[in-house]
């Protein structure tokens, strides 16, 4: 497996003993595993109109991707607002 500088930095950090256990890891990994679950929950729903043109493309690519159209529309709006949409010029 061919890993990034910065991962291969992490592992040597870690072999040399850089790193040590929090306290109450038990606990911690419970309570930062709640709020990952908390954060992917999907508990709203929206409605939102487009062109018969646009639903057809979202249709074929989630097709190509191997997702739900609306996981993919959702997984867009998603790195849209958290800033990590990659926009490509025409």
């Amino acid at each position: 497996m061919k890993l990034l500088q910065e991962e291969k930095d992490i592992l040597n950090s870690v072999e040399r003993g850089e790193w040590k256990r929090i306290p109450n890891f038990k606990r911690e990994a419970q309570r930062f595993q709640s709020i990952a679950q908390a954060t992917l929950r999907k508990d709203k729903r929206i409605n939102i109109r487009m062109t018969g043109r646009d639903m057809i493309h979202f249709q074929k690519k989630a097709v190509a991707e191997g997702l739900p159209y609306q996981t993919l529309i959702s997984s867009i709006l998603h790195k849209y607002i958290n800033g990590s949409l990659a926009v490509k010029s025409a």
